[in-house]
């Protein structure tokens, strides 16, 4: 059952004026030097001032022009998740693990229903998931290394499928014709974005390093779109999911034109992040992992998303280099940060 709780304020304390970008750092879908498990948690629990140090954003605007914005953090901000993991024996050193466990949703009526029409891509070749009628969650590094934005950022574009028709649509229709799987292939409307919001924690000079943790970022589009979109939730403790099962759906570079969907179950997990060997090939990054569960007293099953899926990362474990596909979990600190984004106050995010 998804579980109502009670969510810290993130409120504005002060906004102010930056240089604009260079705008040329190199794109890379797959990141290095990242702290992996053991790492995680040897980490310290972040103080109230370092909270609001890395929940501070940046925002830049279509125009090149950038803000950096402060805020303060009210309320309960310790989130403690279970500590309880589940230990897997190394895997391959690959991003398929085993057999390819992946779908490829070739039929219309798929593509286009929801949940997989939530599914969009980022003109700097990752993907993304629609969280509102104007906004989209992906990850940081497809827009910014953690010292400048990439080069494709500049004229940020989000990609909605639209799927091709071949000819006389209406009336294969109006006949009750089936339609062939072979329509499938997605084109996309491209929608140029406005602005687009980072959390500070994402930067080298806060974090020292590439901080995995806060490797998600919220673009606002320039004109509302009219498709369902996909509600946030605050990611549940492994032991909470049922068959710890996550899901998510993204456009993979090794198979061009296609939207991907894959499921798997988590193996691990630190306080920010979760660690699984879901199929995925770059160009997934940046895919919004969902859960479904109950609504509360309710018969009803609701998908939301409850992480960012980050990609695959080289980690130290045990002085060995192994590799795991890493999802961004949705702290309530996080939930309340992208909830205030998305509403420009914190009247709607009190409860997630």
């Amino acid at each position: 059952t998804w579980h109502l709780k009670k969510i810290p304020q993130i409120v504005r304390k002060r906004t102010f004026s930056l240089d604009s970008p260079k705008f040329e750092a190199r794109t890379e879908l797959e990141l290095n030097s990242v702290c992996g498990i053991e790492c995680q948690r040897k980490l310290p629990v972040p103080s109230l001032s370092e909270l609001k140090d890395l929940l501070s954003y940046e925002t830049i605007f279509e125009n090149g022009t950038r803000t950096l914005t402060e805020v303060n953090v009210l309320g309960p901000v310790h989130d403690p998740a279970g500590n309880t993991t589940t230990r897997r024996s190394p895997r391959k050193k690959r991003q398929i693990y085993g057999t390819d466990s992946r779908f490829s949703i070739y039929d219309k009526r798929f593509m286009t229903n929801f949940p997989f029409n939530t599914a969009v891509k980022i003109s700097t070749g990752c993907s993304g998931i629609l969280i509102s009628p104007k906004h989209v969650l992906t990850a940081a590094h497809c827009l910014h290394n953690g010292k400048d934005y990439v080069k494709g950022s500049k004229r940020l574009r989000v990609g909605l499928m639209k799927t091709k028709s071949r000819g006389g649509g209406r009336k294969q229709r109006r006949s009750g014709r089936k339609q062939g799987t072979s329509d499938g292939m997605p084109s996309f409307q491209w929608t140029r974005v406005k602005s687009t919001h980072i959390p500070k924690g994402w930067f080298k000079g806060v974090s020292g390093d590439i901080a995995m943790d806060y490797d998600y970022a919220v673009l606002e589009l320039k004109r509302p779109h009219k498709r369902k979109y996909m509600e946030l939730g605050i990611s549940p403790t492994i032991k909470m999911m049922p068959g710890s099962m996550i899901h998510f759906s993204g456009f993979d570079n090794d198979r061009s034109g296609q939207l991907v969907y894959r499921f798997c179950s988590i193996s691990d997990e630190s306080n920010d992040l979760f660690y699984q060997y879901c199929d995925a090939e770059p160009g997934s990054t940046g895919s919004g992992v969902y859960l479904r569960l109950k609504e509360p007293n309710k018969k009803k099953w609701k998908r939301k998303i409850i992480a960012v899926y980050s990609g695959h990362q080289w980690v130290d474990v045990n002085g060995e280099q192994q590799d795991y596909n890493v999802a961004v979990r949705i702290t309530p600190l996080k939930y309340a940060q992208i909830c205030f984004w998305i509403h420009g106050n914190d009247e709607n995010c009190a409860q997630g």
